[in-house]
């Protein structure tokens, strides 16, 4: 169970059954959970002297041994197109990044796993940021409470409730399985968040055995950051795919379609950039790989960040890579960017790592070391 320094714990990261044995283990009836869990998720609560349908001699007791902490809120940032990103203070300096995503009648909050991420995809800002730890079941959930409490009381929450929660924010969520796990568990609660399986979404880049593992332990929506067609490129773009590559990743996708019948099918995230993987040949590619694969496809124009190297393809090229795939008969979205005047959209999260890596700082190298190359053929042309 998560603790404080007090050795306080935290209930916000305790699941239903978790929550019933601790109570338990105060000497007070299991049902008490029910109560505890609708108080702190759903009204949001982080007083126990408010949790008034508890008798006092109980609230005095959770003060004593427990406590309802979330994130602290460092920085709260709102986009022209109404995005909302939230800047959360943990320890040792670190900061994780939370954005809601508003859209009519549907609000997406996306999650963060990690602080930094421990994978170095090259066209992801979060990646060079390096990685310090995992968030524990608390700092995950405490995303989620945290944005719907800013929402004010259940009752005056309207139409931009969150409805939908995507584990897309910093880090590889199934490379923090457990916590992750739980999690989930906690936001699909009726007690909890109440989140239906269709609306939370895990989005992995390939960690193929901990896919195997999560259809075991949890029915929710899937989704692939996929990003290339091919081994070699992506290879490059996503490294983790030398460990595990596409035949091995397709496999486990065809796996979650099989194991889960209802379920319509897998989400392929496809980064476009520009002269890298937009080309037809790629597309043509593309199609031949998710011929037995029930998805998808979400291209997401690259969304630039300094020094990236990269840049985003025009419309017209977008435009052309959707409608040959729609051709071949894929559901083809392109992603409106959202909040990039707030740095909040897709591969823009960095938030503030203290890096245990060093791969920030090697970054930081390889950055200068570009630029100072740059100098030089600029001074050679005499320009």
């Amino acid at each position: 169970m998560n603790t404080d320094t007090a050795g306080k714990v935290n209930l916000l990261g305790l699941t239903r059954p978790q929550l019933e044995d601790f109570l338990e283990s105060l000497g007070e009836k299991r049902f008490r959970a029910q109560q505890i869990m609708k108080w702190i998720h759903f009204f949001g609560v982080d007083d126990f002297e408010a949790m008034t349908n508890l008798g006092k001699a109980l609230r005095g007791k959770l003060a004593d041994v427990a406590e309802i902490r979330g994130p602290g809120v460092a920085l709260e940032h709102t986009s022209a197109d109404g995005t909302r990103k939230w800047v959360l203070e943990l320890d040792q300096g670190n900061r994780v990044e939370t954005v809601f995503i508003p859209d009519g009648n549907r609000g997406t909050l996306c999650v963060s796993s990690q602080v930094g991420c421990a994978l170095d995809c090259s066209f992801c800002s979060t990646g060079k940021q390096g990685f310090h730890r995992d968030l524990s079941v608390a700092e995950i959930v405490g995303q989620l409470w945290v944005a719907q409490r800013s929402f004010g009381p259940p009752s005056n929450r309207g139409l931009r409730n969150i409805t939908n929660v995507v584990m897309m924010g910093m880090g590889e969520p199934l490379l923090n399985f457990e916590s992750v796990i739980h999690a989930m568990e906690l936001m699909k609660d009726d007690l909890g968040y109440g989140i239906a399986k269709k609306r939370l979404t895990l989005s992995t880049s390939g960690i193929v055995p901990r896919m195997y593992e999560l259809y075991e332990r949890i029915d929710v929506s899937l989704a692939v950051s996929l990003h290339a067609p091919n081994d070699p490129l992506r290879d490059q773009l996503v490294p983790v795919n030398k460990k595990y590559p596409l035949s091995e990743l397709m496999a486990a996708c065809r796996e979650y379609v099989d194991r889960f019948p209802d379920t319509r099918r897998v989400t392929m995230e496809y980064v476009l950039i520009e002269g890298v993987n937009d080309k037809f040949e790629h597309a043509e590619q593309l199609i031949a790989l998710l011929q037995n694969v029930p998805s998808k496809i979400n291209l997401i124009p690259f969304n630039p960040f300094p020094n990236s190297g990269y840049k985003r393809p025009n419309g017209l090229r977008i435009k052309a890579f959707q409608d040959r795939l729609m051709q071949a008969g894929f559901v083809t979205t392109i992603r409106t960017t959202r909040g990039d005047d707030i740095d909040a959209a897709c591969g823009q999260l960095v938030g503030k790592v203290q890096d245990r890596t060093r791969r920030a700082e090697q970054w930081r190298t390889e950055v200068a070391a570009r630029q100072r190359g740059r100098i030089k053929v600029h001074e050679a042309s005499g320009q």
